[in-house]
């Protein structure tokens, strides 16, 4: 089996919000009006797609079984950057944008820089700089 795509499905509370966050951040977003409470962005130079759904949407494909973010982070998303400044501007971004710093720039325990933020869903992503040291 080889697929030829892969994408992420996530829940969200109101996916026009979600849509919305994202475009301030710069992303390519879509929402339908044939799909209420549903939409996607398009991320990075391979074109990754996140579409959000509703909870209750969720809830009937997973058969009950969607992620309660107040308990528990069912995935992490990683986002690279070129420079410590750039990791910076995320984080500001972020804020301005009404999501949620969850740890603010600084170098991890392997030395490398990066940043971890939440959407207004709770959903977390990591910016980082991918050389250890700088």
């Amino acid at each position: 089996m080889t697929p030829k795509k892969i994408w992420a499905n996530l829940t969200v509370k109101d996916a026009r919000r979600t849509a919305a966050f994202y475009s301030r951040l710069g992303f390519e977003t879509n929402v339908s009006d044939q799909m209420p409470n549903s939409g996607s962005v398009t991320m990075g130079e391979h074109g990754f797609i996140i579409n959000f759904f509703g909870r209750e949407q969720m809830e009937y494909a997973m058969n009950g079984r969607a992620a309660d973010l107040s308990q528990a982070n069912e995935i992490i998303f990683s986002l690279s950057a070129d420079t410590k400044e750039e990791v910076s501007e995320w984080a500001r971004a972020v804020r301005d944008a009404g999501g949620t710093v969850v740890t603010e720039p600084g170098k991890d325990r392997a030395d490398y820089y990066y940043c971890v933020f939440a959407d207004p869903d709770g959903h977390k992503f990591n910016v980082l700089l991918m050389e250890p040291g700088m």
